[in-house]
C-alpha cells in the first residue's frame, strides 16, 4: 500500500513582488532628481549660495562670444525684443536668463529689461556653490 501526501511543495518563485519594490524605486528615484532643463546654448553660469528651480517657460541664453538664443532658438540682438513678445503675449510667465559669468551686465539689464515690460517675472540661472 502506497501512501501520498496530499501536502505537495510547490518549488517555484514569484516575482511580483520584486517588481513591486523595483517599480516603486523608480517612482521615487524620478520623483527626487532634479528637474532642470538645459539651455540652447552651452553657458558657463555663475554661482550663488541658493539656487532655487523654477519651471522654464521661456529661456533666453547668452554665450561668452555674444550668441543669443531664445528657447533654443539662435537669434541676434535686435531679434530678442521680438521673439520675447511673441513667445509672452498670451502667457504671463517666466524668464529665465541663463548668461554666461563673462558676458558684460548691460546685456543682462537689457533683456531682463525687456521681459520685464512685458510682465514676465525674471529669474536669472546659476549654478550652488561647491
Amino acid at each position: 500500500m502506497a501512501l501520498q501526501s496530499k501536502n505537495k511543495i510547490e518549488a517555484s518563485f514569484s516575482m511580483s513582488s520584486m517588481t513591486d519594490i523595483i517599480f516603486l524605486l523608480l517612482i521615487f528615484f524620478m520623483l527626487t532628481s532634479s528637474f532642470i532643463t538645459p539651455s540652447g546654448l552651452p553657458v558657463n553660469l555663475p554661482s550663488s549660495e541658493s539656487s532655487d528651480i523654477v519651471m522654464q517657460e521661456v529661456t533666453v541664453s547668452v554665450t561668452k562670444d555674444l550668441r543669443f538664443a531664445v528657447n533654443d532658438k539662435q537669434v541676434s540682438r535686435d531679434e530678442i525684443k521680438n521673439a520675447l513678445t511673441a513667445l509672452l503675449k498670451d502667457n504671463k510667465g517666466y524668464v529665465v536668463l541663463h548668461i554666461d559669468k563673462e558676458v558684460p551686465v548691460e546685456y543682462l539689464v537689457e533683456i531682463g529689461g525687456y521681459a520685464a515690460s512685458l510682465g514676465a517675472n525674471v529669474t536669472i540661472a546659476t549654478q550652488p556653490f561647491k
